[in-house]
């Protein structure tokens, strides 16, 4: 479960992934405040516990740490960053019946925007499991190599 490092200054353009997703009636949005309790129980739901956890840690300034996909008023999928460790992309995750229709990828596109907006010029991927080929071909991370637990070290649940 290596991190992986993307450099944010040469991020591929995502205004055809949002508008394509808009085609289909979804939105990624910033979320507010006001979204903290609705985006905590979408996470809950569908992740984990830990991942809740950094979801309610992504409202501690403003504008918030948090991105969201949302469909008929409905928060369908979610991208946070600063929330484990500042620089860290994730938690992020789409709800199991939407998958595949490309919201993950303007998610991240849009984080990572961000991110780079905030004057970062590189981000660690945290944890990365299953996606290692999505965020390479994505965005063109790189696996760092020796980074697992890193900044988990001190998770409980490791320990």
């Amino acid at each position: 479960m290596p991190d992986m490092l993307v450099k944010l200054y040469d991020l591929p353009d995502g205004r055809e992934a949002l508008a394509a997703l808009e085609n289909q009636g979804i939105r990624i949005v910033r979320a507010l405040t006001a979204d903290k309790g609705r985006l905590a129980e979408f996470v809950g739901k569908h992740f984990t516990e830990n991942w809740r956890s950094e979801c309610e840690c992504a409202f501690g300034r403003l504008p918030s740490f948090a991105f969201i996909a949302v469909r008929n008023k409905e928060i369908v999928g979610f991208a946070l960053y600063d929330a484990v460790v500042r620089n860290f992309f994730g938690p992020t995750g789409v709800a199991p019946e939407c998958r595949g229709l490309g919201i993950g990828k303007a998610l991240l596109l849009e984080t990572l925007r961000a991110m780079h907006e905030e004057g970062y010029a590189y981000a660690v991927i945290g944890w990365v499991e299953e996606a290692i080929g999505f965020y390479a071909k994505t965005v063109g991370a790189t696996v760092i190599p020796d980074s697992f637990p890193g900044a988990y070290r001190n998770l409980v649940a490791l320990n």
